[in-house]
């Protein structure tokens, strides 16, 4: 899949160039793809200077959650609601602490780290699966769940924004939030049709209906501000709860006798090996993806977008940000080099770069993500999986969209 997307954006970008070339006499496009392939390389390198301090930072901290029992604490807290949303998943089974970790990396925006944690959920359900081909309720579940990219503090995100110079680096924070829960709850109510799980069970109510007040509670109150005081609310919010997280793990470690800085370089250290080998794949993406930029493909591409939407009668601003949509069903890594492109080229703050931003804290790789965890386990027959992860990927990219144009626009 990642071979013909990568070899595809070269072609592409040929194809483009030549014909700029022979038709449009424009016989410097060679030039500028060449700079662009060495200007995304020195790019890459910059991009992993910090993406290695913030993975080895994130996960350090993780694994202080992790020896502090807060991980455990979250299993036991959402050990009923698993009981009733994956039935065929014992109490206590350690596939419910392995599921809880991955959320939790998730939640922090370390996807990267998540995605091991992830396919050793995805094995340990998969010893409860009486098929050895066919995808279980709960592999589905988790597996949809998973795609929906529940992120409740995107520090990756906000590492990008901050190494292309944002002033305010957080400032997306409550538009990746709001987006990412409908993500997540289209896909847990498509699944929910799809296996007929009883939502209105008691104890399924007892979790959801809070959650669900608190958010509508929280919008409407959205709902009486200013675009200015949403991004000031954004900003506060976002520094607040990372700095609150970080205490948080610390406090809690202290207090349970945890050696808090032996666990944090623990940590840090599964966070540099993790980080160390990313550079190949954010290199090979993201000179593919300057090419493609370079030879005016992906301008072409826009244009037809901005026409059809402008036909709608539609405002078209925020077309230039769909680059990162279009690319993250399918890769994390081009998606990436899409919203540092983005960045790049519109403006760190700028409302494409905004928007392309928030589609990427708040969907995830959907083909990837199916192929990796269900492949690792020798699944075939995925049922209603890729749907369900589909419909909720499409729907975390049109709130996106709409809560960007409510916050920033």
């Amino acid at each position: 899949m990642l071979n013909g997307l990568w070899l595809g954006f070269f072609l592409v970008a040929a194809i483009s160039a030549l014909a700029q070339w022979l038709v449009g006499g424009n016989a410097g496009i060679f030039a500028a793809m060449v700079e662009s392939i060495f200007a995304m390389a020195k790019l890459s390198v910059e991009v992993m200077v910090l993406l290695f301090g913030t993975l080895t930072l994130w996960l350090g901290f993780l694994k202080i959650a992790e020896k502090a029992g807060i991980v455990e604490w979250l299993a036991k807290v959402l050990g009923p609601l698993f009981a009733r949303l994956m039935p065929e998943v014992p109490p206590g089974h350690p596939a419910l602490g392995l599921i809880t970790m991955n959320f939790a990396a998730n939640g922090l925006g370390l996807d990267n780290a998540a995605t091991p944690i992830g396919l050793k959920a995805m094995r340990a359900l998969q010893e409860l699966n009486p098929s050895s081909t066919t995808a279980s309720n709960a592999q589905i579940l988790f597996l949809v769940l998973n795609a929906s990219s529940l992120t409740l503090l995107p520090v990756t995100v906000f590492m990008y924004r901050a190494q292309q110079g944002a002033p305010d680096p957080t400032m997306v924070f409550l538009p990746i939030l709001l987006a990412t829960s409908c993500s997540t709850l289209v896909g847990l109510l498509s699944v929910a049709v799809m296996q007929r799980l009883r939502l209105w069970d008691p104890v399924v109510l007892a979790y959801l209906i809070p959650g669900a007040l608190l958010l509508g509670g929280f919008m409407a109150f959205l709902g009486t501000l200013s675009a200015a005081a949403l991004a000031s609310l954004s900003s506060i919010l976002g520094n607040l709860t990372l700095f609150g997280v970080i205490i948080l793990f610390l406090v809690i470690g202290a207090l349970r006798r945890v050696q808090v800085y032996e666990a944090f370089v623990e940590g840090a250290k599964e966070g540099f090996d993790v980080a160390k080998s990313l550079l190949p794949y954010l290199v090979a993406m993201l000179v593919a993806v300057g090419v493609l930029r370079a030879s005016g493909a992906l301008e072409l591409a826009l244009d037809g977008i901005r026409h059809a939407v402008n036909w709608m009668g539609l405002d078209t601003r925020f077309v230039e940000g769909l680059p990162t949509a279009l690319v993250k069903p399918f890769s994390g890594s081009a998606a990436r080099a899409m919203l540092i492109e983005t960045m790049q080229t519109q403006g760190v703050d700028s409302f494409p770069a905004l928007v392309a931003a928030t589609i990427q804290g708040s969907t995830e790789t959907t083909f990837y993500v199916l192929a990796v965890y269900f492949g690792a386990v020798g699944i075939q027959r995925v049922r209603h999986a890729v749907g369900c992860a589909l419909l909720a990927e499409l729907s975390g990219v049109i709130a996106a969209i709409f809560v960007c144009y409510w916050f920033f626009a």
